[in-house]
């Protein structure tokens, strides 16, 4: 396999085309190699991938990026100014509400956290090797916003976003929303005849040494999460607001108790 070099983080293709394939091999395993930009060709029935990678710096109280703004094209800043964008977000980075509909939206978190809030009621915090996945089904409203919980050093953060494309008698399926823990996905390692390791995290689907742990969330329903140490639920209060008591680097679930398991 052929060196390929890396172009910066969330660097744009130009309109229209996807990333250049950087060289081709034969091996049964890999099919393709290509740069790493902000978003992936894909195939059937993944829609689109992006990788975004932001070397944010510390935050204010606000949860916001405690730099100047100047320069940025707020509401729609991707231009990676000093590494790290604002998106469509203008006090904290992130992608305020927005719909989807007939897709699924699968997110990993490598570094950093994430703010999910959505049309269902449902909210949580989560990053650091967590995966949320969404059906959208016929119709969810939803925000992902990026806190800078850190004020005193960097907020880096990395994620993917896979969208899968649902089968044409899914397409109005009601909405879910799972939060898949670190904790219970699967890491695999191995090492080869020359001592070197490789390490896998499985996000979905099975290998050879790790069965098949999860699956697309319930529609209608929502998945019940796994609680890592210190950590706690709480219902939400009538006027929507989640009186969520942990420490803000913890994850947390809040459900609203209209919901019925």
């Amino acid at each position: 396999m052929s060196a390929t070099t890396t172009p910066p983080p969330n660097t744009p293709s130009p309109a229209g085309t996807t990333p250049a394939k950087a060289s081709t091999t034969t091996d049964a395993v890999i099919h393709e190699v290509f740069p790493l930009g902000n978003q992936w060709p894909t195939l059937d029935p993944f829609l689109f991938v992006a990788h975004h990678r932001d070397a944010y710096p510390a935050g204010t109280g606000a949860m916001g990026p405690d730099a100047p703004l100047d320069g940025r094209e707020i509401g729609a800043d991707f231009a990676d100014i000093d590494g790290w964008n604002m998106y469509h977000g203008s006090a904290v980075p992130g992608f305020p509400q927005h719909p989807h509909r007939g897709f699924e939206t699968i997110t990993y978190v490598r570094h950093g956290l994430i703010d999910h809030a959505d049309s269902l009621g449902a909210a949580a915090r989560f990053g650091h090797g967590d995966m949320q996945w969404v059906t959208a089904g016929n119709g969810i409203v939803h925000s992902e916003m990026f806190p800078l919980l850190n004020r005193d050093e960097a907020n880096p953060l990395e994620l993917f976003q896979i969208w899968l494309n649902l089968p044409a008698a899914d397409k109005g399926a009601a909405p879910a929303f799972t939060m898949y823990w670190s904790d219970v996905l699967p890491m695999i390692e191995h090492t080869d005849a020359n001592g070197a390791g490789t390490s896998v995290r499985v996000i979905v689907g099975a290998s050879a040494s790790t069965p098949l742990r999860r699956r697309r969330p319930t529609p209608g329903r929502h998945g019940t999460p796994t609680w890592p140490s210190g950590t706690c639920a709480s219902t939400a209060t009538p006027s929507g607001n989640c009186p969520l008591r942990r420490r803000a680097t913890h994850n947390a679930w809040c459900m609203p108790s209209k919901v019925t398991m």
